[in-house]
């Protein structure tokens, strides 16, 4: 056994690899493009397994290559070694890891309008993975939460976080279709002052001043009923029946427009606050996500004043 291995004669692998190159591509400078180095590395890699085996691989005729009988007997079992060793998983390179983008978001946006369309920029763009973390409006420190995301939207004055709009929406009330009729109203109320007779929802988050003014209502904030801090629970209790909900229609499109809620006046006012992009990282997949972003929220946007329409 230590005999026959002391008179085993092997290649190097580089060496192999040159051969099997130029056999395939038919000259030193092909097989050096596809193993990314030169033509008189190849030459020489070639040159050593030749002066190892005691005979010539190939017919030089200018640049080209011919491989000569000892080749053509040669390559069927150097080219099964190298495929066996390549098969190897360790010999491969690992494949490079997708980027996390980590998206922070309030619930109610990320929920009806951030995550339902996510699927469309993971299609487009497969090499990030999108982590969604949700942040809480009103108990939410923009300036303390936003380094901790690489895209932050958040709910607030635009005026005093500055940022990017990324839905110009509306709000106006809306209702289930039990509580009207409870409340004997045939499809709506009569005028906006009749609001006095049903329980309005509330929520910080959403006030109703602005669409009080709209409608020529001198009344202040609803002192009474259900209060939530969350957009989408105040939906919720809308659905239930629970009261009438100050809501915009690009996060109640869905329901609107199966009737599962009703708008009980054609009136919209402009909200409070504003769903904003707050820019935190620049550049590279950032800044993808946060153009596709403002596309989405407009699409929702257009999306809920057509189920006004519906």
């Amino acid at each position: 056994m230590a005999d026959s291995a002391r008179d085993l004669r092997l290649p190097s692998l580089d060496g192999l690899r040159a051969v099997d190159a130029a056999a395939r591509l038919g000259s030193f400078e092909r097989a050096a493009e596809g193993l990314a180095i030169t033509a008189s590395a190849v030459a020489k890699r070639v040159a050593a397994v030749e002066d190892l085996l005691g005979t010539p691989l190939f017919l030089r005729n200018g640049r080209a290559l011919q491989p000569t009988p000892a080749c053509l007997d040669y390559l069927p079992p150097v080219r099964a070694a190298l495929a066996l060793l390549a098969q190897m998983p360790q010999h491969q390179r690992p494949h490079a890891r997708a980027r996390r983008l980590r998206i922070s978001a309030p619930p109610t946006f990320a929920r009806l309008v951030l995550v339902p369309a996510l699927e469309d920029f993971s299609r487009a763009h497969p090499g990030i993975d999108i982590e969604v973390v949700l942040s809480i409006p009103f108990l939410d420190n923009p300036a303390h939460s936003a380094p901790q995301a690489d895209v932050a939207v958040r709910h607030g004055d635009a005026a005093a976080l500055g940022g990017t709009v990324l839905m110009h929406d509306v709000v106006l009330p809306v209702a289930a279709p039990a509580l009207l009729q409870r409340l004997g109203w045939p499809g709506a109320a009569a005028t906006p002052a009749d609001l006095a007779l049903a329980p309005l929802l509330r929520t910080p988050v959403e006030p109703w001043a602005p669409w009080f003014a709209a409608a020529g209502l001198p009344w202040p904030e609803p002192a009474q009923g259900p209060r939530l801090v969350d957009l989408g629970l105040t939906l919720e209790a809308a659905l239930g029946g629970q009261g009438v909900a100050l809501a915009r229609p690009a996060l109640a499109r869905r329901w609107l427009a199966d009737g599962s809620l009703v708008p009980l006046f054609d009136l919209t006012a402009r909200p409070a606050h504003q769903y904003l992009h707050l820019p935190v990282a620049t550049g590279g997949a950032a800044a993808d996500f946060a153009r596709w972003l403002v596309g989405v929220g407009q699409a929702a946007a257009a999306e809920g004043l057509a189920a006004l329409r519906h």
